[in-house]
């Protein structure tokens, strides 16, 4: 699934020849990428403004459009945004969604799992609803302290890499992030959060950061299906610390890296350099 690396790595990519431009013409070739909404009622809503900006929140990528209407898109798991030079006239497969630009390039949303979405939103009172009913703290953002993380994680059970998945409580980390992160900070995925002390908490905010930064520098990770706007590939895959690397020694202790379940997702954990936590006494 695209994480926040490789939903801004899209969006640095597109900014420069969508914004300023107008929504020509939109095409959803598939109205459950856009329900419960019609695919008329959407076209109507969007078709014929400006993109004033692209912006993102978390995993969401936002076509900001004149007169506060919002484009608000999420790649979901198999999606992807491809941008098509106006002479390239060759079918896409699985496409979506075909958005005409005024410069006749076009965007094309391409999903081969048909899970990601698409929703107009009247104004910026309601994305800012719409994110906060969903979204915690931008990880990326200056308010993204060790002071906050540790108010969010205070009194709580779960275990930290459940914690790290929940939108709710920090945006855009994901199932490699997390992996990543986790390693980084010398934290077991399986330990509780609430039972973190403060230099592990400090320890594994700078390691998110790291690790999200990281991925952008290497424009994303590509594992099966992320594309670039271009279709080129990302290269974070290639510099996996953990995520991914089951059998394999670790770079720092030696100890073969384990593959398990933490959070209902396959995890990746080296347990030399992260500690399993003690099981506790009855």
């Amino acid at each position: 699934m695209p994480e926040l690396p490789e939903v801004e790595t899209l969006r640095r990519q597109l900014a420069p020849a969508v914004e300023g431009r107008v929504v020509a013409g939109i095409e959803v070739l598939d109205g459950r990428w856009c329900a419960p909404a019609a695919a008329a009622e959407f076209k109507d809503a969007v078709q014929g403004r400006r993109v004033e900006r692209i912006s993102r929140r978390g995993k969401y990528l936002t076509w900001e459009l004149q007169d506060e209407v919002h484009l608000v898109m999420h790649l979901r798991m198999t999606g992807n945004l491809l941008l098509i030079p106006a002479e390239d006239h060759a079918p896409r497969p699985h496409t979506r969604v075909d958005i005409a630009l005024d410069s006749r390039e076009r965007v094309l949303f391409t999903d081969v799992r048909r899970f990601g979405t698409g929703v107009v939103l009247l104004g910026d009172e309601a994305r800012d609803d719409y994110f906060a009913e969903r979204l915690g703290v931008e990880p990326l953002d200056a308010n993204f302290t060790a002071d906050a993380l540790r108010a969010l994680v205070a009194g709580r059970k779960a275990p930290v890499k459940a914690f790290l998945l929940s939108q709710e409580r920090i945006a855009g980390v994901g199932n490699i992030y997390a992996d990543e992160a986790l390693y980084r900070a010398g934290i077991h995925p399986l330990r509780p959060v609430g039972t973190l002390k403060r230099d592990q908490i400090a320890a594994l905010r700078d390691a998110v950061v790291a690790c999200l930064e990281a991925g952008i520098d290497a424009r994303g990770a590509t594992i099966d299906d992320f594309r670039h706007a271009d279709g080129a590939r990302g290269s974070f895959q290639d510099r996996f610390l953990v995520h991914l690397r089951e059998g394999e020694p670790c770079t720092r202790c030696s100890r073969t890296i384990v593959k398990m379940r933490a959070a209902g997702r396959g995890t990746y954990v080296c347990e030399g350099c992260q500690p399993r936590p003690r099981a506790r006494r009855a």
